[in-house]
C-alpha cells in the first residue's frame, strides 16, 4: 500500500469517527433536552393542579424566563404547554433517571429520545394512538424523514397503506426480503400532487410522475433511484419499452414499474413477469436480488390479482393508485352544488 493509499485509509476512518462521534453528540443532547423539557412540563403541571392561580402560570413563567435567561430559547408559551402535554402523554413510563419497567415501554421512551422535539409535537397533536405513534418514530429514524415528510405521511394515513398491496413475495422471495419487499408496497399510492384530469391516458400519468419526481420518490419510500422511463430492452431482435425503472438500495434488486389505467386485468401479471426476466438476464448484477415487479391501478379485484400472481414465479406486487384522495360521503353531501352557489351570489347582486 503506497503512502497515498495509507493516509487515504487514515483520513476516512478519521471522517468515520468523527461523524460518529457528532450523532451520539447530537442524541445525547437531544435525550437530555427532553428529559429537561418532561421534568418541567412535570413542575408546571403539578403546580397549576395544587395552586387556584396555576391557569395563569405559563403565561408567567415564559416573561420571566425571556427576561432572566434572555439567551435561552425555546420557552415561548406555546413550547411550555407542549412540554405539560409531553408529560402527560409520557409520564407513565419517561421516569427520569429510571429506566421504565417493560420493554415495551423501553423501547418507547429510547424512540422518544431520538427524535427532535418538533418531531414529538407534531405526534403528540396528530397520532393519538401510542402503538401507532410508535410505527411512525421508527420510520422518522430508519428513513430520516424531516418534519415536513413526516406531516405528508400522516396525513395520507402512511401507517394504514404500508405493506397493503397484493403480492407473491413470500413464495418467491427469501427472508428477509419478502418481508422488506412487503413492507415496500403500500395500497393505494397517493399521486395527490399531481395536476392531471380525466380523461388521461398512461403516457400522461407516466409524464406527470416524472415531472414530479422528487414528490414521487417520496411515496414510493426510501432507497428508490430513478434509472429511466420507457427503458427500452432488445430481446430477439424485437423493441420492448418498461414504463418506468427503478433500482431500491435497501432491497438491492431492480424494481419494474408498469402504469395501468383503469381495472387491474390478469394478463398484466403475465407481461410484467416477462419484463422482470427480461431485467434479470440483461441488467442485474450477480451481486443483485431478483428484480421486482408492481402494477400500479387505479382498480383492482383482490381475487383476480391474487390468482394472477399465484402460480407467476417472479416477484410480483399489485397496487391501486389515487390521484386524490376521496371526500367523505357525509362531507361530499353537505358541500354546495354550483347552482346553489350561484343562486346565493346571484340574490346578494339584485
Amino acid at each position: 500500500m503506497t503512502e497515498i493509499e495509507t493516509y487515504g485509509k487514515l483520513l476516512r476512518n478519521v471522517k468515520s469517527r468523527v461523524r460518529t462521534a457528532q450523532i451520539k453528540a447530537t442524541l445525547s443532547v437531544n435525550a437530555e433536552m427532553l428529559e429537561m423539557y418532561f421534568d418541567i412540563g412535570e413542575m408546571i403541571y403539578k403546580e397549576q393542579q395544587q395552586h387556584p392561580w396555576g391557569a395563569k402560570i405559563i403565561e408567567k413563567l415564559a416573561v420571566d424566563i425571556k427576561n432572566e435567561l434572555p439567551k435561552e430559547k425555546g420557552f415561548s408559551q406555546r413550547n411550555l404547554k407542549f412540554m405539560v402535554q409531553f408529560y402527560n402523554e409520557y409520564r407513565s413510563i419517561f421516569v427520569i433517571g429510571k429506566q421504565p419497567v417493560s420493554l415495551i415501554d423501553q423501547k418507547i421512551k429510547q424512540l422518544v429520545c431520538k427524535i427532535p422535539w418538533g418531531h414529538n409535537i407534531l405526534l403528540m397533536q396528530k397520532v393519538k394512538d401510542l402503538n401507532i405513534r410508535t410505527m411512525y418514530m421508527e420510520q422518522i429514524i430508519t428513513e430520516g424523514w424531516i418534519r415536513a415528510v413526516l406531516k405528508s405521511m400522516i396525513e395520507s394515513n402512511w401507517h394504514l397503506r404500508q405493506g397493503r398491496g397484493i403480492s407473491n413475495f413470500k413464495v418467491t422471495l427469501p427472508n428477509p426480503q419478502s418481508d422488506f419487499a412487503q413492507q415496500m408496497l403500500k395500497d393505494p399510492y397517493l399521486f395527490d400532487f399531481l395536476t392531471i384530469d380525466e380523461p388521461f391516458n398512461e403516457r400522461e400519468l407516466e409524464t406527470e410522475l416524472i415531472k414530479h419526481l422528487e414528490k414521487f420518490l417520496l411515496e414510493l419510500g426510501a432507497g428508490f433511484a430513478f434509472v429511466g422511463r420507457q427503458y427500452h430492452l432488445e430481446i430477439s431482435q424485437k423493441d420492448f419499452y418498461i414504463d418506468l425503472l427503478f433500482y431500491n438500495l435497501k432491497l438491492r434488486s431492480y424494481i419494474v414499474i408498469e402504469l395501468k389505467k383503469g381495472e387491474f386485468k390478469p394478463e398484466y401479471a403475465g407481461k410484467l413477469n416477462f419484463y422482470c426476466s427480461a431485467v434479470d438476464d440483461l441488467l442485474r448484477h450477480k451481486s443483485d436480488n431478483p428484480t421486482i415487479g408492481l402494477i400500479l391501478c387505479q382498480n383492482k379485484d383482490e381475487i383476480f390479482a391474487e390468482y394472477a400472481l399465484k402460480d407467476i414465479n417472479k416477484p410480483i406486487g399489485v397496487s391501486e393508485y389515487e390521484l386524490t384522495q376521496a371526500l367523505p360521503k357525509n362531507l361530499k353531501s353537505s358541500l354546495p352544488t354550483v347552482q346553489q352557489i350561484e343562486k346565493e351570489f346571484g340574490s346578494e347582486n339584485e
